[in-house]
């Protein structure tokens, strides 16, 4: 069960943004950061999944980049239980640790349907055409959630750790896009064949992109390690396959 309510609103330029506030079915309340189309919705909707460093200002403007494009676009916090409206700065990883640490796969599993409940229940939004996309951390929870839930089509930026959870590859719902960084030193060739090795196994429709020159972070604009080509060539990418899977027209 969830509850999206509105905490309030304002205004930019090419959207109407919330803060909501969603019942977890293990009677925890998370936040989520809302942004749709100020003008035509299109009836499409995204889970924008957060980087270990919170919803952020990175995270925020994903999720305004989609609203800008007729998205509905729900980012929810899943620091929730240990860390309400948590923000870490890219340079310190040690505060992070203990959220972290407190992340369990069925308490983001319940975060995946919680927000995926709000995100249908926004005005406009077509059951059938919601997508999730996460980055780093998120990108492991995007994964998470294609098999958590009915998502149309699934985004995996650099997610560590998906390695470990093969036995979801059956479950996976939609079909999945899954990016990689050549040079990342956590996440290494042999993990994400693996998972390659396990989608094409269970007969899940992936593409697996690699970008050589690429490590860690290389899409986030404010990490050291952001490689601006492989970013641009990145998001083409996930605005095609978005298209090619009929969540966006």
């Amino acid at each position: 069960m969830s509850d999206c309510n509105s905490r309030g609103s304002r205004r930019l330029r090419a959207s109407l943004i919330d803060m909501e506030r969603i019942e977890v079915s293990d009677g925890t309340m998370m936040d989520a950061y809302v942004s749709r189309a100020k003008g035509e919705q299109k009836g499409a909707g995204i889970l924008v999944f957060q980087e270990a460093f919170g919803v952020n200002s990175y995270i925020r403007d994903i999720a305004d980049r989609f609203a800008a494009l007729g998205f509905t676009a729900v980012a929810p916090e899943l620091f929730h239980r240990t860390g309400p409206g948590f923000e870490g700065g890219y340079d310190n990883f040690d505060p992070i640790r203990e959220h972290m640490a407190g992340l369990t796969r069925e308490g983001l599993e319940a975060d995946a349907r919680a927000a995926f409940e709000c995100l249908v229940s926004q005005p406009g939004v077509d059951s059938q055409r919601i997508a999730s996309i996460g980055f780093c951390m998120g990108g492991r929870v995007s994964y998470i959630a294609n098999a958590a839930v009915n998502l149309r089509a699934a985004i995996s930026f650099y997610g560590g750790g998906v390695q470990d959870l093969l036995d979801l590859a059956p479950k996976q719902n939609g079909p999945i896009l899954m990016f990689w960084g050549g040079e990342d030193q956590h996440i290494l060739p042999e993990h994400y064949r693996a998972v390659a090795d396990a989608l094409t196994a269970e007969g899940k429709i992936h593409e697996q992109v690699v970008f050589s020159q690429a490590d860690h972070g290389f899409f986030c604009d404010q990490r050291a390690s952001y490689e601006p080509g492989a970013a641009r060539q990145a998001w083409a990418l996930v605005l095609e396959f978005l298209r090619t899977f009929g969540v966006f027209q």
